[in-house]
């Protein structure tokens, strides 16, 4: 088990570290927009990106988990056909679906409820979407290949040339919200040419109908449950703009960004895990492996909330080049991050639990799933956002993140069960409780920045007493050990 845990260490390092890096780039944008563009306009950019995240569903409509699910076990053709097959799918349907919206840019203008003037937006997201569905499988591959430092390299490059791109185009020209489109156009485009020997490697002039036919039928419930997914993650935006105004989206938007490093946690552990237990389903005790990492994996997400929590402040108050990491005007929305971050560790829980649909073959469980937690997410947004503002739109996304962990974690007990260490995991909710009730009772002291470390101690010191790390674990993982 240790070496295979080894790997996955490995993996998750390298995806993690050009995940941290790419991630903190694209935040470096957060503190930029905040003080060069007032929350309207951000709050308006917030939006458009929020559709694009529902558009990229339909362009998309799970190919990649198709081309993974097989790739990985080339049930029908051969590699370069399992690339090429999905991929004239995805330039076909994309081309088309591009060109649809940019022809009609003018009509959508009105549908997504924003000023004419700024019409040229649509061509830009339109053409946003066609390079990002075109890259889609040469990242897959990749990824199937084992190449995380070439797929993280060229992701670092998408971003830093996003980044630049936006500073030339907001700083120096003066393009305002549409100069934060043409950038993400630039940098679409140019991530799309550097994947093209990629693209060429894989590429032959075959199209298997029968390997087609079963890259629909098992990628195809992504889009529902992909759709619902996206309404979990960022249909807050256009509730709160239809119930609030552009300024309050501006707000909000800022501050989630600020649950920026849970989402990196999630997000790396995510990108190893996938292939992680793919590969490794077949061992005799590959259930207490799953098992044991989601216990080290929240420990580590809940060290991560602690963190974050009681250093938020310290953050803000940053100031480099005289400025803020966020501007004071967005400072009103800072209460919304604890719940952020908590909303993420329940994803990430989601993202360990998911392993057994996956294994199994049952992905059409997905959207029941999905549906659950985007519904949860829509009532409890139009009921908590008149009476709690921003903070309804947090709780929102927190709830329905919690009821698709629950809802997995039953469903795939039935096909998959696994013996969580769910005993353990109290300890560490336990723990951590007791020191978010402690760093409420000394917010007030002095010295609090070394209260803070302290306590951070004490929540360690705590599992210690709670005996998490008991004696037995090592004998434990020792004995798990397959070889």
């Amino acid at each position: 088990m240790l070496k295979k845990l080894q790997r996955l260490a490995s993996d998750t390092a390298i995806y993690g570290i050009s995940t941290i890096v790419g991630r903190f780039l694209t935040f470096l944008l957060v503190p930029f927009y905040t003080n060069v563009l007032p929350p309207s306009d951000y709050g308006i950019i917030a939006y458009v990106f929020s559709l694009i995240a529902f558009i990229n569903v339909i362009y998309s409509y799970g190919m990649e988990s198709a081309f993974f699910r097989y790739a990985s076990s080339l049930e029908i053709g051969t590699q370069k056909q399992n690339f090429s097959t999905p991929f004239y799918s995805l330039l076909i349907s994309s081309l088309f679906l591009s060109a649809v919206i940019s022809f009609f840019a003018k009509s959508f203008v009105g549908l997504a409820n924003f000023p004419e003037k700024n019409s040229i937006i649509i061509h830009y997201v339109a053409w946003i979407l066609f390079f990002d569905a075109l890259s889609i499988l040469p990242f897959a591959s990749l990824r199937m290949e084992n190449k995380p430092k070439i797929f993280s390299l060229i992701k670092i490059i998408n971003i830093i040339s996003n980044v630049v791109c936006n500073i030339i185009l907001l700083v120096y020209l003066h393009g305002g919200i549409e100069g934060v489109f043409l950038s993400n156009l630039i940098a679409s485009a140019l991530t799309f040419i550097i994947l093209l020997p990629i693209i060429w490697k894989n590429l032959e002039l075959s199209f298997i109908s029968d390997l087609y036919w079963n890259l629909l039928k098992f990628g195809l419930p992504y889009i529902p449950a992909g759709i619902a997914t996206m309404m979990v993650q960022v249909v807050d935006r256009p509730i709160l703009r239809a119930l609030t105004n552009d300024t309050t989206v501006g707000i909000y938007q800022a501050n989630y960004r600020l649950g920026i490093i849970m989402m990196l946690v999630v997000s790396m552990f995510d990108y190893a895990w996938r292939p992680f237990f793919l590969s490794n389903a077949k061992e005799e005790n590959a259930k207490e492996i799953f098992s044991e990492i989601l216990t080290y994996f929240f420990l580590f997400m809940t060290l991560i909330f602690l963190l974050t929590t009681f250093f938020l402040d310290d953050i803000i108050n940053l100031e480099i080049g005289g400025r803020h990491i966020i501007h004071p005007q967005y400072w009103s929305g800072l209460g919304i991050v604890p719940i952020i971050l908590l909303g993420y560790m329940c994803l990430g829980v989601s993202n360990n639990m998911i392993a057994g649909i996956y294994i199994e073959k049952k992905t059409k469980w997905l959207p029941s799933i999905t549906f659950i937690g985007a519904i949860s997410n829509i009532a409890i947004n139009f009921l908590f956002i008149p009476r709690f503002g921003i903070y309804g739109a947090a709780w929102a996304t927190f709830f329905s993140y919690f009821f698709m962990a629950l809802i997995l974690y039953y469903r795939v007990q039935k096909i998959y069960p696994v013996q969580y260490e769910f005993y353990r995991i109290f300890k560490i909710c336990l723990a951590a409780f007791l020191a978010f009730i402690g760093f409420q009772l000394i917010k007030e002291l002095p010295y609090l920045f070394f209260l803070k470390i302290i306590l951070l101690l004490i929540f360690i010191y705590f599992l210690y007493l709670l005996d998490f790390f008991s004696k037995e674990q090592p004998q434990k993982i020792k004995k798990m050990h397959p070889f």
